[in-house]
């Protein structure tokens, strides 16, 4: 029988085969008949710790036979003010304010809001949000307007709000980049939202530090929100805890999701600096925020980030990561200069390289293949088009990525081979 699930970024009327996964346990996946898959890609970038970590399972375990949902309007429960107060210990002290949602789009929809929001509430007549090129942040409408307009929002186009767009900093144009941000600043815009450090759907592009340190400091100079989409790029990934930490910088908004709960459930958060919370505190209710969903801090999911942020403080997370990075770097290299391999890059746990094909782009005719290629060798790896990127779970052992590595290096020679 066929299955009715219509799936995410699928193309159904190509009929490759959907896997059916039975259970997890750390860097691999089972499959119903028999496979065991190593996950390349922390299943789309969400699994820090492994799959079916023992001490997040023990807290959802326990959460669930104690309360498994509540209203979060006028009420609240304790696995939400624990993860309230665990972020405050570790995020940047200048963000006193949590706000909770359940997805990386949703934070960035709640960041958004909090920015409009802020300057509604003090008069001042400011909307226009910047961006930059090549972005991504959520398949929301408001994600999709602050992203990169082409084949992913084309057909949405109608429901999309304009915005402002620096170009991406690319290898010789940060001072591009630079000047295009102080240039729309000058024009008092609500809010400048990036991905720092690296873009991940746009094709794992990456950018330095001092650029993020210096776009910073120019929405700060012209008193422009910054706000910093770190769902993808925090918890990490980086070899920080947040990307922004490289940069040395404290955003003025922070969206956080995906590793949030080692990758277990789904939970997200906004963090706020305090003056963006009190210009909607007051008596008139008009001014409160208005934003929630049904789902808002489940007390199962805030039980797991709970355990998560137990993960950060109590085991030596720090470390696995520095290994995992090192490890990415030297199998990295290796592919480097191989024939066919362009733009080989690694950024803490984040490897990528390009493929060297006339038929680039997100929807190249060599992703589907490469897709294919990987499932048959039992790897979860999941090409952007003609980019190739490996983001696996921290605990991974060398013999996986050894397994990983090797079926890249056999991609390239294949895809060189025949064209």
């Amino acid at each position: 029988m066929t299955s009715p699930i219509w799936h995410p970024f699928t193309q159904h009327g190509l009929r490759e085969p959907i896997p059916l996964v039975t259970h997890g346990k750390g860097a691999a996946l089972y499959t119903d008949d028999g496979r065991r898959i190593v996950d390349a890609i922390s299943s789309w970038w969400v699994t820090t710790h492994g799959h079916a970590h023992p001490r997040i399972m023990a807290a959802i375990a326990e959460q669930a036979q104690r309360l498994d949902q509540i209203i979060f309007a006028g009420w609240t429960h304790q696995p939400a003010e624990d993860v309230a107060r665990g972020l405050l210990a570790i995020m940047p002290a200048s963000l006193t304010r949590v706000f909770f949602s359940d997805s990386g789009s949703t934070s960035v929809e709640v960041a958004l809001k909090m920015a409009l929001g802020h300057w509604a509430n003090r008069g001042e007549a400011r909307t226009r949000i910047v961006v930059m090129q090549h972005s991504y942040h959520g398949d929301t409408v408001g994600g999709m307007s602050v992203g990169a307009r082409g084949v992913f929002s084309a057909a949405y186009a109608p429901l999309l709000f304009d915005v402002a767009t620096v170009p991406f900093p690319a290898a010789g144009c940060g001072q591009e980049t630079l000047d295009a941000l102080e240039a729309v600043c000058r024009t008092r815009p609500a809010a400048f939202i990036v991905e720092p450090l690296v873009l991940g759907a746009g094709g794992m592009l990456m950018y330095g530090a001092d650029t993020l340190r210096a776009m910073h400091a120019i929405c700060a100079k012209h008193d422009v929100l910054f706000i910093a989409d770190e769902v993808m790029t925090g918890w990490g990934r980086t070899g920080a805890l947040l990307a922004c930490e490289q940069a040395g910088i404290a955003p003025d908004i922070l969206c956080l999701s995906k590793g949030l709960t080692g990758g277990s459930l789904p939970l997200a958060v906004t963090m706020a600096r305090e003056d963006i919370y009190a210009s909607h505190l007051s008596t008139d209710r008009a001014r409160m925020f208005f934003h929630s969903s049904s789902y808002t801090a489940n007390p199962i999911a805030c039980a797991a980030a709970v355990a998560n942020l137990a993960i950060w403080r109590e085991e030596p997370v720090a470390g696995r990561v520095t290994a995992l990075a090192e490890a990415q770097a030297e199998r990295m290299a290796r592919l480097a200069n191989l024939p066919g391999v362009a733009n080989a890059r690694t950024l803490g746990t984040i490897a990528a390289l390009d493929l060297e094909v006339t038929d680039a782009g997100y929807l190249s005719a060599l992703a589907p293949r490469l897709l294919a290629r990987f499932r048959d060798a039992d790897l979860l790896l999941r090409p952007l088009g003609n980019t190739l990127y490996v983001m696996p779970p921290y605990c991974i052992e060398a013999g996986d990525l050894d397994r990983i590595y090797d079926a890249l290096a056999d991609a390239v020679a294949q895809v060189r081979a025949t064209g």
